[in-house]
């Protein structure tokens, strides 16, 4: 398998920023720069995911790991009834964590009462969607570093006003994404950034399930969950802005349901369904192999086909992202069968085809082209592999992916393996395929400006002028200058193309 020079100034760009670990001043971390001293961590949403979270810090603590939790926040009482298990809510998750009940400074439904603390240093994100911008925000402008629930945000808007706060404050910050706490994905990067499989062309991923009672509707609705024993008008945050666009509905607008508060990724005012539930756990770490970001522009189809529920959001969907750099990216699903697309990468001069699944991969397999000079046959299989990566990694990737942010925290390093640079970056992807879907319009990223634009007629006529100027040096990103736009070697016969102008043959002079 020969190997194509890339250039990775140009086709690597838009890799995360190389920037270095911030500094800040020892009045404002000195409580955690001690390798000894103890994180303590608060709990911001303690519902089914957080339970992970919570998990991962009691497990570090029986490890002897210098963290503690010490205060949590939700909006709803939980089940009594629970105790001591894994239960949702305020008091028996308050329970698990080893925090007094009746303790009123940490156990609150006040997420601002929490980031008063001066005894918090790190915050733990994880209520639905359409909170996380805003308590990341406050969190980091109180001084405390984030650890955040995917999707990062419930905007494209909130997910640049994340980004800025972080850089702005100084802060840590890790987006909960846990595979990519699997080295695969830097792996693959490296092997991609090396040249190894040529021009990159397509990347491809799916996250599909099957459910008898419809996505998100096994979260269990019980009779505890009622506006005594939930702060409503709080979760819905009407009273809260990011930049002045109120986080949700006001009560009038939505009056209490249980099934919306329980299985709100059903939802628009709250979530993006698959988009953003299941979408951005592929989207980040494939965006990450490949080594692009932000999008030129994006497609999103589908459609609610079988889970007829009262839902918002579609049961089946597709995202086609296209970037700048010469390259697609292709997501997709259904929630009504569980027979994946898989996950590939694809090159001018070989296939990277990522193996196995769950917390970490097996790793990846590499299978040459075979690229034919005629029109051919589309090929049945892989054949045998030409490189092969076993990921030597297993176990609990939450817990590894919250063990390098808890590391960077401590040495005030800003890269964390899941930065919000980059969440906004997947996240700003899928969310251009919601709206997309929603709006029937194809998207397109003003870089500029950092937002969406609707229309650019130019995107495909853009491609066709490059094409026509084959023998010029190419302005594609991704090649040298002096390189051509493209690597085909054309057939002598192609000597005979043009137009015939004034009736003469173009070829005459060759």
């Amino acid at each position: 398998m020969t190997r194509k020079r890339v250039n990775r100034r140009n086709f690597l760009k838009t890799t995360a920023a190389g920037a270095s670990a911030l500094t800040l001043a020892a009045s404002s971390y000195a409580k955690v720069a001690g390798a000894n001293d103890k994180l303590r961590i608060a709990f911001l949403g303690v519902g089914g995911r957080c339970q992970q979270h919570i998990d991962v810090v009691l497990q570090m603590q029986k490890e002897g790991k210098a963290v503690v939790p010490v205060a949590v926040c939700d909006v709803w009482d939980g089940d009594p009834l629970l105790g001591n298990k894994k239960g949702r809510g305020l008091y028996p998750s308050a329970k698990r964590c080893g925090i007094k009940e009746d303790d009123k400074e940490h156990v609150s439904k006040d997420y601002r009462k929490i980031l008063a603390l001066k005894d918090v240093d790190v915050v733990s994100v994880a209520t639905p969607d359409h909170w996380h911008a805003r308590m990341a925000i406050d969190a980091m402008k109180a001084g405390k570093d984030v650890y955040c629930e995917k999707p990062m945000t419930r905007t494209i808007a909130e997910a640049q006003a994340v980004v800025d706060t972080a850089k702005d404050t100084g802060r840590v910050m890790s987006v909960g994404v846990q595979s990519m706490a699997d080295p695969t994905w830097r792996e693959a990067h490296k092997y991609i950034a090396a040249g190894n499989i040529g021009k990159v062309m397509q990347g491809q991923t799916s996250y599909y399930r099957n459910s008898s009672v419809g996505q998100w509707r096994y979260y269990p609705l019980k009779k505890e969950m009622t506006p005594t024993t939930i702060d409503w008008e709080m979760w819905l945050g009407h009273k809260f802005d990011v930049n002045g666009v109120p986080l949700g509905p006001k009560p009038k607008d939505m009056p209490f349901d249980r099934a919306v508060w329980a299985q709100w990724r059903c939802y628009w005012p709250f979530g993006g369904g698959m988009f953003t539930d299941l979408f951005v756990h592929q989207t980040t770490h494939l965006i990450s192999a490949m080594g692009v970001r932000y999008p030129a522009r994006v497609v999103g189809a589908g459609g609610n086909y079988m889970e007829y529920d009262g839902r918002d959001v579609p049961d089946t969907a597709t995202v086609v992202a296209d970037y700048g750099e010469g390259c697609q990216v292709i997501i997709s699903a259904t929630m009504c069968n569980d027979t994946q697309l898989g996950e590939l990468i694809r090159g001018h001069l070989g296939t990277i085809k990522f193996t196995g699944g769950g917390d970490y991969m097996k790793g990846f397999e590499v299978y040459a082209q075979n690229i034919a000079g005629g029109p051919a046959k589309p090929k049945q299989g892989f054949g045998t592999p030409v490189h092969t990566f076993e990921n030597p990694k297993s176990g609990n990737a939450t817990y590894a992916l919250y063990e390098n942010f808890l590391e960077c925290v401590r040495s005030r390093n800003r890269e964390t393996l899941c930065t919000p640079e980059l969440g906004a970056a997947a996240f700003t992807t899928v969310n251009m395929g919601v709206l997309s879907y929603r709006f029937g319009k194809v998207l397109f990223w003003d870089k500029e400006e950092r937002k969406t634009r609707d229309v650019d007629p130019g995107w495909a006529r853009a491609w066709e002028k490059r094409s026509k100027e084959r023998g010029k040096p190419s302005h594609i990103i991704g090649w040298e200058a002096g390189d051509k736009g493209s690597t085909l070697t054309p057939p002598d016969y192609q000597k005979l193309e043009g137009p015939w102008k004034d009736g003469q043959d173009p070829a005459a002079s060759n």
